[in-house]
């Protein structure tokens, strides 16, 4: 029988016990051993059966177990110093508590996922991941961070494969209060909500839940309550579902809604204000709106408000393809904004402004949630060197008149949160050579540019580590595969062979990651031969796990996924191939240290930065991988293998695939294979060890999320916050009525005349030309322009690269005609092909780029053409 209504039952605890519901309730035990090793012991096998949950371990143990552990001495004393441990994370000074003052009191972080923890699954992939990581990093460093997010009912979807390999998907029900969550409340003990006006005089209502992510509170918007009608309910159904209006709701809701969230948990928590709003990624974009509506409220025109809100603003970009970002029709996004319904003052037509793909190549009728993501934050980044220049080049077009190096999006390169990621092998390992303390330090806060202590460490230690963390995955792989025939249907009888799948000593490649085209899931598979030899091979055999899910609107992608199942599915090569269903982080935490190589084959310059590979790296894995990402970044053969790429645009994709597949088998059949099995005079692997130990040392430190959110502390958090203080009400009104009226004035701006004292087209290197030129301002003057000189050496088509920029400086005061004159020197600083222009760009303290208007004025065509040849 079915019942017709569900309760959640939770245990009382005994006094002595009570700190064990606040340690379960703070996400840090997910990445703190102690304070999961407390909860095994427990119960050991309720917390093998509870995925490691302690939520849910609490809720299953007999209460005669409870009695006991509370008289149990030894067990009450461990409890106290682990409860003590958190109490002292959470409350004691940490690396943001010793920085100077002028860092923000508080910011806030939108993300639509947050991987945090298997037991919370509100994440599909990478974003999600890196958002998780984010908070724990913030945490550890004592970042005043409040996160932002989404709670959804089916979280993603759960992946099983059918018989013959296609994967189906499966949308468990999530109960808020079997999770690690607690609702926040009003003092009179009713749920805090938020609502958002809808069309018609409707509200969408959402609860807002709290999951304390160490020291960081992480709000999460739901909207399954009773207030709402049946299609309001479902707005949080499920991560990235539904059709257009759906997942436009779902970005109302995280980004007016979350403001609404944050003001609401800092009135009934006494945190302080936010005083930089981060979005990560554009669906939180709306977040920028809201801002301006309650800046609009106590009396700010929009434009003044809309300067405000930038200087606070952080937007970071995580695709490097237009695809991956949302897109609405615009008369959607105006039918959800304006009067009868959400933020009604605003007029409906400066909301979409800030939206339109209003630049050449744009498509004017879309409203583009990371171009709105741009024109509402003053300081925008990629997520990797290379992300930042693809990300350049793709949104130059809001930059008109700029090279793309100039356009204002810099680069933060993702890092990964180590006490997560790092296995619990390769933690005692590092804490044997410098003390547990040191070790947890040099994860968390990190700041050291090199690991030298790993140099310390036995050749035959790294040995046996590597050979127990393989074993230890082929135990998992084995279980996992197993669960997963059966699913399939397949019988017990029939899966004997499964007891010999892997081989702990064999080579052991990993690939594991979403499976989008760009990935490239099946490249493996472009000769099966090769690949076959490769497994099979009689002295230096290799051995492949892969995971990955499809999206469920992506049957391309669950193509993939069948084409690499039917082929470890063969009976020839099952044994060193195999597919699991259901990558998720628990899976990762067992794959990503199993692995002696992390395979990686996007097509470049497609992945934004990859950090799985990162995660395997630090726990000794070596990366094989195309340059892209972070790889592109910080490849050096002691870390690992590049594998060529065939770039360029008139490619064909098949002859490219084929290309890199070639290459691919080529390192691993001259070059990966025989490093690994190849014995030194010790009887070990000496050459491989040692890649181990220069990837643990000189690359570990660089891949650190504290080294990541220390970073963006520095260069974006502290500048975004000097900014917002600087922004008043009458900054705000200043800085926009300046803008309007550099705007009005700026088809008034040119450069008339430009003279050097140079006498031909031929100079010596070293030689300083004295510059001198003529521009008209129009209405403006020189406090409201910089002039610059733009040189450097030049390509055939007199394009300037790696360019220098000197300003010029105003002589006297303007001529009759109302023209000013600048001069200045011109340094001829490069050898060969030499040019320079003369460019006019506006200028104002409070701006944090001279591109942020998207105005330049330069030379015109005819003062060009008169200026002669360039200097050679």
């Amino acid at each position: 029988m079915k019942a017709i209504r569900r309760f959640t039952v939770r245990p009382v605890l005994p006094d002595p016990l009570r700190p064990l519901s606040d340690l379960a309730r703070n996400l840090r035990w997910s990445w703190h051993a102690e304070t999961r090793d407390l909860f095994r012991s427990v119960d050991p096998e309720r917390w093998a059966a509870s995925g490691g949950d302690p939520v849910r371990l609490l809720g299953s143990v007999p209460p005669a177990r409870l009695a006991e552990l509370a008289a149990d001495g030894p067990f009450l004393r461990r409890l106290a110093a682990v409860a003590g441990d958190l109490h002292d994370y959470t409350t004691g000074e940490r690396w943001y508590q010793a920085q100077p003052d002028e860092l923000p009191a508080a910011i806030a972080y939108f993300s639509p996922e947050f991987g945090i923890t298997a037991a919370l699954p509100q994440y599909s992939g990478g974003l999600g991941i890196l958002a998780g990581d984010h908070l724990k990093a913030a945490s550890d460093l004592g970042v005043p961070l409040i996160g932002v997010g989404l709670l959804y009912r089916h979280g993603y979807f759960r992946q099983t494969l059918s018989r013959d390999g296609w994967q189906q998907e499966h949308y468990p029900v999530l109960d808020p209060n079997e999770l690690p969550v607690v609702q926040l409340e009003e003092p009179d003990g009713t749920p805090a909500q938020v609502a958002l006006a809808l069309p018609g005089g409707k509200q969408l209502h959402a609860r807002i839940w709290l999951a304390q992510v160490g020291r960081v509170p992480l709000l999460m918007l739901d909207s399954d309550v009773e207030e709402n009608d049946l299609g309001e309910r479902g707005v949080t159904d499920r991560l990235y579902g539904g059709g257009s209006e759906h997942r436009l709701l779902q970005e109302m809701l995280l980004g007016i809604g979350g403001v609404r969230a944050v003001r609401t948990y800092c009135r009934l928590t006494g945190h302080p204000e936010p005083e930089v709003f981060h979005t990560n990624e554009g669906h939180a974009g709306f977040l920028g709106l809201e801002r301006i509506a309650e800046l609009c409220a106590e009396g700010l025109d929009f434009d003044s408000a809309l300067e405000s809100v930038r200087a606070g603003t952080v937007f970071t970009t995580h695709t490097p393809v237009p695809a991956g970002i949302d897109r609405f029709d615009r008369e959607l996004v105006a039918r959800h904004f304006g009067p009868g319904a959400e933020l009604p003052r605003i007029d409906v037509d400066r909301i979409l402004r800030l939206g339109m793909e209003s630049y050449p190549g744009g498509e004017p009728n879309l409203f583009n949630m990371a171009v709105m993501g741009l024109r509402l934050a003053q300081r925008a980044n990629g997520v990797s060197l290379l992300h930042g220049n693809v990300s350049r080049e793709m949104f130059s077009g809001l930059w008109p008149g700029f090279d793309a190096d100039e356009v204002p999006i810099t680069s933060v390169t993702n890092g990964v949160h180590a006490p997560t990621w790092v296995a619990p092998e390769v933690f005692r390992l590092g804490a044997r050579q410098i003390g547990a303390q040191r070790a947890e330090d040099a994860l968390t806060v990190g700041g050291s540019d090199r690991w030298d202590a790993v140099a310390d460490i036995p050749d035959q230690d790294i040995f046996e580590l590597r050979r127990v963390l393989r074993e230890q995955l082929v135990t998992e792989v084995r279980e996992r595969l197993r669960a997963s025939w059966r699913q399939r249907g397949a019988h017990t009888a029939e899966l004997g062979w499964i007891d010999g799948v892997l081989d702990p000593d064999v080579l052991t490649i990993g690939f594991a990651r979403r499976v989008p085209s760009y990935k490239r899931l099946t490249l493996m598979l472009r000769d099966r031969d090769r690949l076959m030899n490769l497994l099979l091979h009689p002295e230096r055999p290799v051995q492949i796990v892969v995971a990955g899910k499809a999206h469920p609107a992506d049957d391309g992608g669950k193509r993939l996924v069948q084409e690499l199942v039917r082929f470890a599915d063969d009976p020839r090569v099952r044994h060193r191939i195999v597919f699991l269903p259901d990558y998720g982080m628990a899976m990762a935490q067992k794959l990503y240290p199993g692995c002696d190589i992390w395979l990686n084959n996007p097509l470049r310059p497609l992945e934004a930065c990859g950090t799985s590979g990162m995660k395997a790296a630090l726990n000794g894995c070596l990366n094989l991988s195309v340059l892209d990402g972070w790889w592109d970044e910080w490849f050096q053969p002691d870390f690992g293998w590049a594998v060529p790429t065939a770039d360029g645009a008139g490619t064909d994709p098949d002859h490219r695939d084929d290309i890199e597949a070639a290459a691919l088998y080529d390192l691993l059949e001259q070059r990966v294979t025989p490093r690994f099995y190849e014995r030194g005079q010790s009887g070990l692997p000496d050459r491989w060890i040692e890649m181990v130990r220069h990837t643990l040392s000189l690359l570990g430190p660089k891949l650190l999320a504290g080294r990541m959110v220390r970073e963006y502390v520095e260069r974006l958090y502290a500048p975004a916050a000097l900014s917002h203080r600087s922004m008043g009400p009458d900054a705000a009104r200043g800085l926009a009525e300046w803008k309007g009226r550099v705007r009005g004035a700026w088809p008034g701006v040119t450069v008339d005349h430009v003279e050097t004292s140079a006498v031909a087209a031929l100079a010596e290197l070293g030689t300083t030309l004295g510059l001198r030129v003529r521009v008209a301002l129009g209405d403006l003057g020189p406090d409201d322009v910089d002039v610059q000189v733009v040189s450097g050496r030049v390509d055939e088509e007199d394009r300037i690269g790696d360019a220098t920029v000197v300003p010029l400086k105003p002589v006297g005061s303007p001529d009759q005609d109302g023209r000013w004159v600048y001069e200045g020197p011109l340094s001829l600083d490069r050898t060969g092909p030499f040019g320079y222009t003369v460019r006019i760009l506006p200028a104002h303290r409070l701006m944090a780029s001279s591109a942020e208007l998207g105005l330049v004025a330069g030379p015109s065509e005819e003062l060009v053409a008169a200026a002669g040849l360039l200097m050679r």
